[in-house]
Formats: structure tokens, C-alpha cells, sequence
């Protein structure tokens, strides 16, 4: 195997078991010099946890020579998304040799694909107008460019959720953005036999980021709602963007403002994954009823899982299968005695797909829970150590609700109300902990 495989492999690895950076990546173990990347915009920022896609192709002599990285998403080469990230794909790094740069800054072989894509989340800034070569801090320019300023994060606001978030939800889940609704399948019958197994091959193929999108989308759903409510009063719509003196030709960020239609659009898109995770239960019946491999398998990872829980937290954890469906599980968690969950019941449900663990749980707090980790709809943000096994799933749910010191990273608040209170002032921690207890409380009534 050739040096530079080796060493992408290892670093795909690296990236893969520890996605903190909010940095993904997917490739062909058939061309593996040719990788898939996706950046999730940083949190206090107008990218704030969008869907950012690169290409990244590496040559036969890397780590001696740098990847060739192309944005993929924008708007079919018609956006522009940064001053250093061009419309038609261009990214201006000086480590890429794309861009020039002071002494020290330049490519070296000590780099590689965790530092590239650092290097261009970084461009990712709460004001990325300063990313203009002749923008200067803190001089006059910046005072003359300051209303120049919030208009560019205004419209990288609004794009970032019309672009990077809706077009590729949609077009993930075949939505009709006029509509709302799903397009219907294309009828397939008229097609010869091999035309079709090949069509439905590429219908059930998943492309490497859907699945992922669809978990962040619900993670960050009122987060999303919360912006789009407050710049609606900021901008009216129908405005146009305001070009920035840096913007020219079609290498720029040309739109108008519509926040009411990104909330119409936002609702629909919320609608249709909601009930994917109900196709799903329905799917799974009737993959029990003819007898397919994968509920045989998944009712035996039950029945596994069922005395694990059973043996070691007895008494604290219960697992039961919905309408015996082993693709609908139940978890009832108990608090445990002089802790803080003391007295609580929660009932929680996970619906599997088929494409497990490809497409993973989708998780629900059928009891309500004010928690810093767990939406008031009931999405909890979790992260189980293998996504292929159910058991580390409940595992990390389990973690979720006993850990006591909650994490500061704002990626991991679901509850964005609980996490001004845990991480506010003491009567505010002390608020949020009487709340917490009231749904504890009150969880035995559902």
C-alpha cells in the first residue's frame, strides 16, 4: 500500500472516531484520494451550524504537496459564501498555495486533512468581512465598513439557512419547497428488469451526509427558529442584499430577504422528518410480518440488550418492545434513590430504520423534561460510542440524563432557555435546577 494511503487512512480514521470539531468526512475505499467533507458552521457565528460540503482530491505525492479542495455548496456556483470562498468553488488558503501568505504559513507535510478543514472553519467567523485582504481592524476602514459589516453577516444569515440547510434538505427528502410536500416516486414498471433493480439501487442509496443532516436538523431546529424570528424583525422582506465592495461579476452573494417563507420552508422540513421516524415503526411491521433478516436481527439485539439492562441496572432501566415491534424499542428509565432524578419515570422510544445503522435511531422523550441536552419537544443530543450497537445508544441516553456537569460547548444545547439559567448567575442555577426537579416531579403523570 503506497505511503500517502497509509497516511490518509489514518487520518480519515483519526477524524472519524472524533468528530469534537463538528468536521465530517466520507470516501470510496475505491478512490480513497478523493474525499467527501462536511463543516458545520461554529456556533455566535452567521454560518451557526449549517452544512458547509467541500471536495477535497489529494495528489500521489501528498503529504510532500497539498490537497485540492472545491467548496461544493454554492447554489450551483451562483453564491459566494465567504470573501476567501469563491462561488465557483474556490478556497483561498495560503496552506493550499491558493491564497499568498506570510512567511511560516505555507504548506508543510506535518499538515494534513484535520488542518485544512480547521483552517477554512476558521474563515467561518462571527465577521467574516474581516477576511477581506483589505479589510484592517481596527482602523478607519473598519469604521467606514462597519455598516458594510452587518450587512454581509445579514444575508450569510439568511443564505446559510436558505442554501445550506433547506435546498439540501430538501433535496435529500424530495420536498417541493413551493409546497411543503414530497414529490412522488417516478413510476419505474415501464422500466426492463435491470433498469429497475439498478433504479431502485440508487433510490435506497443514502449519499454519505443524509442521515447526519437529518439528526442536526433536529438537534438545531429552535435554534434555527429562534434566529429566523429575531432577523425577521432586523430586515424587511423583499430587501435586497447589499453587494460588498469585494463582491463583483457573479462571484458574489446576490439575493433578497424572505424569513417568513424560511419559516414556512423550515416547518415543512420539520413535518417530513418528524414522520419519517412513524414510516419507519410502519415499515419495520411489516419487515417482522415477511419474515426479513434484519428484524430477526434486531429482535435478537433486543432480547441481548434486554438482559444487559436487566442485570445491571436493574431497577433503574426496563426495555420493552412497542406493538412488539423490534424496530420501535421503549426505555423506562427510574431515578435513582438520593440523586436528583429520585422519583422520576421517563419513558423514552428509539424507532430504527432498516438502513441501520447507516440511518440511526430516532430518539424521543415521550415525557417531558426540562434539560439542557434535550429540546422541548424531546430530542435529546447524545453521542453513543458505537453507533452500530443499540445497547451504546441507551447507554449514552442513560449518561445524558445522570451527568450533573453539563458540558459548555453550545453545541450540545438543545434547551437554549435551560442553558442561560445552568450557565447564568446563581439564582439562575438555582432556577434551573427547581425546574428541572418540577419535571421530574411531574413525570409520573404521563
Amino acid at each position: 500500500m503506497a505511503t500517502n494511503t497509509l497516511r490518509l487512512l489514518k487520518e480519515l480514521s483519526d477524524i472519524q472516531k472524533n468528530p469534537d470539531q463538528a468536521i465530517y468526512v466520507s470516501y470510496n475505499e475505491d478512490d480513497i484520494t478523493n474525499v467527501k467533507a462536511l463543516i458545520i458552521g461554529p456556533p455566535d457565528t452567521p454560518y451557526e451550524y449549517g452544512f458547509f460540503e467541500f471536495n477535497m482530491q489529494f495528489p500521489r505525492d501528498y503529504p510532500t504537496s497539498p490537497p485540492k479542495v472545491n467548496a461544493i455548496t454554492t447554489n450551483g456556483g451562483r453564491t459566494r459564501f465567504n470573501p476567501n470562498v469563491y462561488a465557483g468553488g474556490k478556497v483561498c488558503l495560503s496552506i493550499l498555495g491558493t491564497w499568498r501568505g506570510e512567511a511560516g504559513e505555507q504548506w508543510s507535510s506535518a499538515q494534513g486533512i484535520e488542518s485544512v478543514l480547521l483552517s477554512i472553519q476558521s474563515l467561518m467567523s462571527a465577521n467574516p468581512f474581516e477576511n477581506e485582504p483589505g479589510f484592517e481592524g481596527g482602523g478607519q476602514k473598519e469604521k467606514n465598513y462597519k455598516k458594510e459589516q452587518e450587512q454581509y453577516c445579514q444575508k450569510i444569515q439568511h443564505e446559510t439557512f436558505r442554501i445550506s440547510i433547506l435546498q439540501r434538505l430538501e433535496g435529500y427528502m424530495r420536498i417541493n419547497p413551493s409546497t411543503g410536500r414530497v414529490n412522488p416516486v417516478e413510476d419505474i414498471s415501464h422500466l426492463s428488469p435491470a433498469e429497475r433493480e439498478a433504479e431502485e439501487q440508487k433510490r435506497t442509496h443514502l449519499e454519505p451526509f443524509t442521515d447526519l443532516c437529518k439528526r442536526l436538523f433536529r438537534y438545531y431546529y429552535h435554534t434555527y427558529m429562534r434566529t429566523i424570528s429575531k432577523e425577521r424583525e432586523r430586515v424587511r422582506d423583499g430587501q435586497h442584499f447589499t453587494i460588498m465592495p469585494f463582491e463583483y461579476g457573479g462571484n458574489q452573494m446576490a439575493g433578497k430577504f424572505s424569513y417568513h417563507e424560511l419559516e414556512r420552508r423550515m416547518n415543512a422540513v420539520k413535518a417530513v422528518i418528524d414522520a419519517e421516524g412513524e414510516t419507519w415503526a410502519k415499515q419495520g411491521a411489516e419487515a417482522v410480518k415477511k419474515d426479513e433478516g434484519i428484524s430477526a436481527s434486531l429482535q435478537l439485539q433486543f432480547s441481548q440488550t434486554y438482559q444487559h439492562f436487566l442485570s445491571k441496572y436493574e431497577g433503574t432501566v426496563m426495555l420493552e418492545l412497542i406493538e412488539d415491534n423490534p424496530f420501535c424499542w421503549r426505555m423506562i428509565y427510574i431515578g435513582r434513590p438520593m440523586t436528583i432524578l429520585d422519583g422520576g419515570l421517563f419513558r423514552i422510544k428509539l424507532i430504527l430504520s432498516q438502513c441501520f445503522p447507516e440511518e440511526q435511531p430516532r430518539v424521543i422523550f415521550e415525557t417531558p423534561i426540562y434539560h439542557l441536552n434535550i429540546t422541548a419537544d424531546g430530542v435529546p443530543y447524545y453521542r453513543p460510542r458505537k453507533t452500530d450497537d443499540i445497547k451504546s445508544h441507551i447507554e449514552a441516553l442513560i449518561e445524558v440524563l445522570e451527568n450533573e456537569q453539563l458540558s459548555p460547548d453550545p453545541r450540545t444545547w438543545m434547551n437554549l432557555d435551560a442553558a442561560q439559567l445552568y450557565f447564568g448567575k446563581p439564582e439562575e442555577q438555582r432556577e434551573y435546577r427547581k425546574s428541572f426537579r418540577r419535571a421530574v416531579q411531574r413525570s409520573t403523570e404521563y
